[in-house]
């Protein structure tokens, strides 16, 4: 048997699907659902993770699922014996491909099985050998609706980029705004993963977070008890009601070090004591197998995205740093780079919520990047959000990216003014240039501020005013459609350091009222930045859908602002809300206004010297 009967992680089940041909039958993991992931596990060749054949590079599985509307061709992988997670096994004989359907009902699936020299990431199959066992094999299933609700993302679809400014899930046809945290990038460095590493010191247990940990972890845990801290942590930030963090899948030779997907060649120790001196940057060269991945490892990273897609995460792959992004195959994207994306898209691809990163202060040639994106882009059936980042003063290389010049659907964008000055006037660049090329690229912020300083801690900055107003606020009134928090690198709780998300847990509530606002009071979707419809000594905003609803926000000295609402006559409201302490709407001293040119829209309900927004609606 392929799991344990007591293993809860997923309803297993064996299911003897319709088979044209003449087959071992086909071992199912997961709810015959729509937007649940599904686990085909077919029976191949016995093999390991060390075979002379190498079963990662050697052996290519593909499965198209058809149903009457749309084809994929979803890329399986090698799984050892099926439940690697628990076992820890490097061995076996089971292959597995990963799938969420979008429809109900009848679907059908072949398989394509092939070996030879580096299959797994040749452009041309036609001279490849079928390498028998399932090879051929073809079936139908049948897809249910699914029962999930709230905030789960099976419940709201899969996260799409529409050629639009912001994502859209597909179930639910709502528009999604992120707000959530980009540190500390080396998250995945924890001592609960198979052949975890703790070079430089930076290796995580997440205690704080054991606390957080509840029931709707334990499916989700590995050998009884792992991972229940950094579930813990999730479920934090969930409860916080943030919906995104992000993590670094490769930082070999980067600044932690501690993670990789990679087989090492040498043992754990070996490998820290070289890693932990600084200035040693070759253990990629060195200690390395580098077409050769821990399975297990790499099964216990799927537990926890599992688990974050049914607390409404956004997952933020990661998949190089600029230490990193010139290792594999010494900088000119082949073999080892394919293979590398070919593994994290088989067995992380399924995720209905998340973007794949190319290159986090990526600083490779514009032309490389670009044969990283259409590799990664053809490769990946459900087209998930596809971006790169880069550092605050090279940005001008997106204008190589943007439009029909790559694949690309947006940017992650990192700022460096320690007041966050620069994040608005950056998100309305980089909007503008690329809705100029008819391709609009959905934009988030992802690393703003000064790289010391950042997001500072609650107890170095309890208020974080410029970081509510300036980055928040500021990437959200220029169109963003989010904002995730770098840490810095001089506090406690850093990018590298940080184990508990409470040390930001008074801003984690700013977070939350700026999400409930653009949720529930705007058509956001619809709107555009118009700035130059207002008037203003100070610091302030405006996010427009023109003659129907106005937002403006206001660092201080609110009652000063004009609008220029045009000559219509129209009637509007004037409402207020509070960015600081979140609630309902409120009355001003003013409640309706005319259009009739520009016009002042009167006093707060309090603290005329603080932040405010001010909602202008056109009454019905």
């Amino acid at each position: 048997m392929l799991k344990r009967i007591s293993y809860l992680y997923f309803l297993f089940i064996t299911i003897s699907f319709y088979s044209c041909n003449q087959h071992k039958e086909v071992q199912v993991e997961g709810e015959l659902k729509k937007w649940h992931r599904i686990v085909l596990n077919f029976e191949g060749p016995q093999t390991s993770e060390m075979d002379i054949k190498n079963p990662f590079l050697n052996y290519r599985l593909d499965v198209t699922f058809r149903n009457k509307e749309k084809e994929y061709i979803i890329p399986g992988f090698y799984a050892a014996d099926g439940n690697a997670a628990e076992t820890g096994s490097d061995t076996g004989n089971i292959w597995q491909v990963r799938f969420t359907p979008n429809k109900i009902g009848e679907w059908t699936y072949s398989v394509s099985f092939k070996k030879g020299d580096n299959i797994a990431v040749s452009d041309d199959l036609s001279k490849a050998f079928s390498a028998g066992f399932m090879d051929g094999q073809t079936g139908t299933f049948t897809i249910l609706e699914s029962d999930k609700k709230g905030i789960d993302n099976r419940a709201k679809g899969r996260l799409q980029y529409v050629g639009e400014s912001y994502l859209k899930f597909a179930e639910s046809q709502k528009y999604f705004i992120k707000l959530g945290v980009d540190a500390p990038e080396n998250l995945l460095a924890y001592t609960d993963f198979d052949v975890s590493t703790n070079a430089l010191g930076f290796q995580k247990q997440w205690e704080p977070h054991a606390k957080d940990f509840d029931e709707s972890g334990i499916p989700y845990l590995w050998q009884e008890t792992k991972g229940k801290n950094l579930l813990g942590a999730i479920n934090y930030l969930a409860s916080e009601e943030l919906n995104v963090f992000s993590f670094l899948t490769f930082n070999v030779d980067g600044d932690d070090r501690n993670i990789f997907p990679h087989l090492l060649k040498v043992p754990v120790e070996d490998y820290e004591t070289y890693a932990s001196i600084k200035k040693n940057k070759e253990a990629w060269e060195t200690m390395f197998h580098k077409t050769r991945f821990d399975v297990s490892k790499l099964d216990q990273w799927e537990r926890i995205f599992e688990y974050a897609e049914t607390k409404g995460m956004f997952l933020h792959f990661k998949t190089h740093e600029t230490e990193t992004d010139h290792l594999m195959d010494k900088g000119v994207f082949g073999i080892e780079g394919k293979l590398y994306y070919r593994e994290l898209i088989a067995r992380f691809g399924h995720h209905l919520s998340m973007n794949w990163n190319l290159g986090e202060e990526n600083n490779q040639p514009i032309e490389e990047v670009k044969k990283v994106a259409e590799y990664v882009s053809k490769l990946d059936a459900y087209n998930s959000h596809l971006v790169i980042h880069t550092f605050p003063n090279k940005d001008d290389r997106y204008a190589k990216l943007i439009g029909n010049q790559s694949p690309l659907t947006g940017a992650s964008l990192q700022l460096s003014h320690p007041e966050f000055n620069d994040v608005h006037p950056r998100v309305l660049k980089w909007r503008n240039k690329s809705n100029a090329t008819g391709r609009k690229w959905a934009l988030a912020v992802d690393e703003p501020g000064k790289a010391n300083i950042a997001l500072l801690p609650d107890d170095e900055d309890s208020e974080h005013n410029f970081a509510r107003s300036r980055a928040m606020w500021g990437t959200l009134m220029a169109g963003g459609f989010g904002v995730e928090w770098y840490f810095g690198y001089a506090s406690p709780n850093s990018d590298l350091t940080c184990e508990d998300f409470r040390s930001r847990d008074l801003f984690w509530d700013q977070n939350r009222y700026a999400l409930h606002f653009f949720n529930t009071y705007i058509p956001f979707w619809e709107m555009e930045p118009r700035n130059e419809l207002i008037t203003t000594e100070d610091m302030s905003y405006c996010f427009a859908k023109q003659d129907e609803v106005y937002v403006i926000y206001a660092e201080a000295n609110a009652q000063k602002i004009k609008l220029d609402l045009g000559k219509t006559n129209k009637i509007y409201k004037v409402k207020w809300y509070d960015p600081r302490n979140g609630g309902d709407l409120h009355n001003g001293s003013i409640t309706l206004i005319k259009a009739a040119g520009k016009v002042l829209l009167g006093l707060p309900p309090s603290q005329n010297q603080s932040d405010w927004v001010l909602l202008i609606q056109a009454e019905k």
